[in-house]
């Protein structure tokens, strides 16, 4: 005979698991063994120590749920993330008064209004300081013999928005930078980077077909240029480019090591595209990464050089100040190149999964990336619609000098949003990519 158990109250009930309605015996416990056995499939434990002491006598009180608890748990640990008041500082005044069930319900509605208040308010990174940034641990660098090429779609490419239908190479897998919002932490982990050392013999028996038209990215599972030309990636990627003049290679960035590059033949097929912000989200959400100054330096040292180039505003985010910060790194960009020195400029914002947001919740990091009013978005969660538009047109409109000389897209973002920002859409994803290397493949034979 097997044996289920199933908790009511305070009390714990064996039954039958092949006759459930044959009730076996049932047992009275005491609050305190049930909280330590349902706190535990809870983010409890992560919270600070003078949180966990507060919500542990408040639960003694209330008698909360597992369900309760873990809605709590997740309350207080945002707040600590976001470096907001603590929940036990928002906690409504009274306790059990009359009916529980009503109290409870009270309490919860107070605390739910003002965890939503928090989310819905524009994030102010003022009262944040360096101190908050995370401590770092330089990366381990191994070598390892990948059975295969990484070659493959990208990996977020989806039906549910306009896709260009890039393809993504594994030149190096996990990045050394750490910014909050990365996709790259939920699938790889700890703190060891790889390197292929049978990556440029693999590369160099790539069969492509000579009639067909190739756009392959290096910066979906690391970081494009940040470690340089270590086990020869840069040689072997150049060469690769140097004998197939139908690839455009696009090597994306939040680095400033283009010295490689600035001494070696780099084929003009080799388009090098850096990720911009402006500094207080670099600042405080992409850790390591190179400033602002130096991400446009290097940009600008490879355009002179006679390289294309192209920016990603990707993740536009939404804070307090984020208009005139966009804004001047519009201007800037426009002052410091030409637009024939510019293939590109994408426009994204932030975009979750469930397994992201449960990593970046589980790290001990100083964050306001979460802190947003999030609606469920082509299978993923990210700003509503109406925030997102403000987003782009904002930076679109920043940019209008270039409208007709710079190829713009939305990445990753639904087919709705392009007719309003862009006033033309695409009428599939075919003809998005085929527009988008059309336009690149102009730029690189401009000069040519």
């Amino acid at each position: 005979m097997r044996v289920v158990i199933h908790w009511q109250d305070q009390k714990y009930k064996l039954y039958d698991q092949h006759c459930p309605q044959r009730h076996l015996v049932t047992t009275r416990i005491d609050y305190p063994q049930k909280f330590e056995q349902i706190v535990a499939q809870t983010q409890f434990d992560l919270l600070p120590t003078s949180e966990q002491a507060f919500l542990k006598q408040k639960a003694y009180e209330f008698r909360f749920t597992q369900q309760e608890l873990r809605l709590l748990s997740e309350m207080a640990l945002e707040r600590a993330r976001w470096k907001e008041s603590p929940l036990s500082g928002e906690w409504p005044v009274g306790g059990l008064n009359g009916d529980a069930v009503a109290s409870k319900k009270r309490t919860f509605a107070l605390l739910t209004e003002k965890q939503d208040f928090l989310r819905y308010k524009e994030n102010d990174y003022r009262h944040l300081s360096l101190k908050d940034k995370p401590k770092t641990q330089k990366p381990v660098l191994k070598t390892t013999v990948q059975p295969h090429l990484g070659l493959g779609r990208c990996p977020v490419a989806s039906e549910r928005t306009r896709c260009c239908n890039l393809m993504t190479l594994d030149a190096v897998e996990k990045c050394g930078f750490d910014c909050s919002y990365c996709s790259i932490q939920s699938f790889y982990h700890g703190n060891q980077v790889e390197f292929d050392s049978g990556f440029a013999d693999k590369l160099s028996k790539l069969e492509l077909d000579p009639d067909k038209t190739y756009h392959i990215g290096t910066g979906q599972s690391s970081d494009s240029l940040m470690w340089g030309n270590h086990q020869g990636v840069l040689e072997a990627l150049c060469d690769f480019a140097e004998r197939h003049a139908n690839v455009i290679l696009e090597l994306k960035t939040k680095s400033r090591n283009i010295s490689w590059l600035l001494k070696n033949n780099v084929p003009r097929n080799v388009v090098c595209t850096w990720s911009l912000n402006p500094q207080t989200i670099i600042d405080y959400e992409e850790h390591l990464s190179a400033s602002l100054a130096q991400r446009l330096e290097a940009a600008k040292a490879l355009a002179d050089k006679g390289c294309v180039v192209g920016f990603h505003f990707h993740p536009i985010i939404h804070y307090s100040g984020w208009e005139t910060d966009y804004q001047n790194i519009c201007q800037n960009i426009i002052s410091k190149f030409e637009a024939n020195q510019v293939a590109l400029v994408s426009m994204g914002t932030l975009t979750f999964t469930k397994s992201v947001m449960k990593t970046i919740r589980q790290r001990e990091l100083t964050s306001k990336i979460l802190q947003m009013p999030m609606q469920q978005s082509a299978g993923k969660f990210s700003y509503p619609a109406d925030i997102k538009l403000e987003l782009f047109k904002q930076v679109y409109g920043a940019l209008s000098p270039w409208h007709d000389k710079v190829f713009f897209y939305l990445c990753m973002e639904p087919q709705a949003l392009w007719e309003p920002v862009f006033g033309f859409d695409y009428t599939n994803n075919e003809a998005f990519e085929a527009a988008m290397k059309n336009a690149y493949f102009a730029k690189i034979h401009q000069h040519i």
